[in-house]
Order: C-alpha cells, then structure tokens, then sequence
C-alpha cells in the first residue's frame, strides 16, 4: 500500500486538473492531502513493527491507474468526469479491501499501534468512496446519462 499510496498522490492532480465538474476536482484535490496524510500513517506503521518504510511495486494500482489516464485521453465533458469518478472509485474499493486486510494481519500479530493507524486510515477510504458515491448519484451521473440519451 506504500507503494500504491504514493502512486495514487501522482495520479490525482492529473484527475484534478483534467474534471470538469468543480466538486469532483475538490475531491481530488482534498483526497490528495488525505492521501499524503495516509502515508504518514504507513510510515508510522513501518516504525511500530520495527521495519523499514517501503513499498512493493503494484501491478493492480498502475493498471487502475492506467485505466484512469485512458479516460483522460478517450473521454470529454459530463462523460469524462463520469469515468473519473469511477475510476477513483475501482482505487477506494481496491484500498478498502487491501487495508481491511492489513488491518486484521496487524490485529492479529499483535501489533496494536499498526491496527489502530491501519483502522484509521481505512475509514477515511470508506468515507472517500461514501463521498464519491453520492457525488455520482446527486452531480456526476445525471448529467452523463443525459448526454448519452440524447
């Protein structure tokens, strides 16, 4: 997640500056401070178990990511910012599921500290996506669907 973490804080001013909706570029922008603060929390997760902060190079996060700089390049208007936003959204559920997994491995060794920070941080993914969510049923989606009835 280290590695994914810090890949995620290159990839969202790309997201930023490429929405056109002005909510969904303020969730970039806001989930890419969160983002810098999670790996402060991952740093702090290496200290408590006696390692040393790194990261594992991630087929799974480069390829969301990946699908993410396509839509840029595919996609315009109400539908780009509809493709956005679900890609931003394949990356929270792939972050909730691997640090709902950390978190029980930590939980589990024992190691108290890491399941707190690894718990803390999860919940700021759960709230990213709850957020996400209601931006695509309350702005993002309408707008996108509409284009495309048309």
């Amino acid at each position: 997640m280290y590695f994914a973490e810090n890949a995620v804080t290159k990839a969202l001013p790309k997201v930023a500056k490429a929405a056109k909706d002005t909510k969904l570029k303020k969730a970039a922008e806001d989930h890419l401070e969160e983002t810098k603060g999670q790996i402060k929390k991952l740093e702090q997760v290496f200290k408590s178990i006696g390692k040393k902060a790194s990261g594992e190079k991630c087929d799974a996060i480069e390829g969301l990511i990946k699908e993410a700089d396509g839509l840029m390049k595919d996609a315009s208007g109400t539908a780009l910012d509809a493709g956005l936003l679900a890609a931003c959204q394949a990356i929270e559920h792939y972050e909730i599921s691997r640090y709902g997994s950390l978190r029980e491995w930590a939980k589990d060794l024992g190691h108290e500290e890491a399941h707190t920070l690894l718990s803390e941080i999860l919940d700021q993914e759960k709230a990213t996506n709850n957020k996400l969510t209601n931006l695509a049923v309350t702005t993002i989606n309408k707008p996108a669907t509409a284009a495309r009835a048309a």
